[in-house]
């Protein structure tokens, strides 16, 4: 194809607030969206410790009235948006509110890709399947990983065949993302490393990409940095506010960059994990990052020595592929030193399943970007690296 011929999107929240004391807005950002009264979609966990009354409070002070419900579960699936819905329906909400992390969005975002368009969520799996955009949409982030506050990507189990649900649509990008850093404070140190590995994820994935541009490259290496910098302090003292606040830069500009530029094979391959296991995410993005580095290294090995020096590598005197494989081994380090289980037998992935897993991996819409093409046998044998 001639370059002339190749033309690339860029999507993006059309307000992002970031910065201490962010999520203060949140009232008046909904009411500006024109909202009467929305429905406020999280778990149970963040209602239980009272953040989404709090939320509630200021969105009603803006005089908006607010409904919670709080029935997104980890993994979010078809009934948790159906549930929702019925909430959203039965209330006769405009409007809807996200706060937590990737499950929460994720949640928010099939209840509101439903309620306009009609049908189920399982008719919006793929790209852009729908044709009516979502009612005004206020994403308010917990965790610094998934970046689904910023994207246009939601991740739905089906219930019947426990795979997840890619869905990739422009109309479901929140109208505005707040990532206010005082509500990440305190989070376990597992939950912030499976979250931050998540987000490294999404950087190197998005920079190795087939579709990566100057713009995503540019977010993607940044990332990097930012995560090489700042996650380790971070899950060694979870009220390091100057940590919590670069990390959450760090995962919303790796968001920008794979919103864009998509992902590859390791979460196709987490994808299937967390389907068939209801396994968290970041800990499987996690885990088959390396092996999946590995498979792709030779598609482009000059992308992973830079890596390996946004990481903080000393390249000089190494060969391109020698510093691409101290990039690799720089992420290996990084996971154990947060605590991330060394292989997926430890989560007790059985190998009998790992041939019909590798097969749902290859219908996954992650896969059209990894810069490397990998037959059945070949995905079967990533994942048997990484147990």
């Amino acid at each position: 194809m001639a370059l002339a011929d190749q033309t690339y999107g860029f999507y993006i929240p059309t307000v992002s607030l970031m910065g201490v004391g962010s999520s203060k807005e949140t009232g008046e950002q909904v009411k500006a969206l024109g909202a009467s009264k929305a429905l406020l979609v999280t778990d149970k966990g963040i209602s239980g410790m009272g953040m989404a009354d709090q939320i509630k409070e200021q969105v009603e002070a803006a005089g908006v009235a607010v409904v919670i419900f709080d029935g997104a579960e980890p993994n979010p699936t078809d009934t948790n948006v159906e549930d929702g819905l019925k909430v959203y329906q039965s209330e006769k909400c405009d409007a809807i509110i996200s706060l937590g992390g990737g499950s929460s969005h994720d949640c928010a975002k099939g209840i509101g890709m439903v309620a306009t368009n009609g049908g189920t969520i399982r008719d919006c799996e793929g790209l852009n399947k729908t044709s009516k955009p979502m009612p005004p949409f206020v994403a308010i982030n917990t965790t610094a990983g998934t970046a689904s506050e910023m994207t246009r990507f939601c991740i739905i189990t089906n219930t019947s065949t426990k795979v997840k649900m890619a869905i990739v649509d422009w109309r479901c990008t929140p109208n505005v993302a707040i990532n206010d850093p005082v509500l990440m404070v305190g989070k376990p140190a597992a939950l912030t490393a499976a979250t931050g590995m998540d987000a490294l994820t999404h950087a190197v994935e998005a920079y190795v990409s087939t579709i990566a541009t100057p713009i995503t490259d540019a977010c993607a290496i940044k990332a990097i940095e930012l995560v090489a910098d700042y996650l380790r302090p971070v899950v060694a003292n979870g009220d390091n506010l100057e940590a919590r606040d670069k990390m959450a830069y760090a995962e919303y500009l790796a968001g920008m960059a794979f919103n864009n530029a998509s992902l590859g094979y390791v979460h196709a391959m987490a994808h299937q994990l967390g389907g068939f296991y209801n396994l968290p995410h970041g800990v499987c993005n996690a885990i088959l990052l390396p092996s999946v580095c590995e498979f792709n290294m030779i598609a482009n090995p000059q992308r992973f020595a830079d890596i390996a020096v946004a990481m903080g590598e000393n390249i000089e005197g190494l060969s391109v592929v020698e510093a691409a494989a101290q990039g690799i081994a720089a992420i290996r380090t990084l996971s154990a030193d947060i605590g991330i289980p060394a292989g997926l037998s430890v989560l007790n992935v059985k190998e009998e399943d790992l041939a019909t897993m590798a097969g749902n991996a290859q219908n996954d819409a992650c896969m059209l970007t990894n810069p490397r093409k990998a037959n059945l046998d070949q995905v079967v044998a990533i994942y048997k690296a990484a147990m």
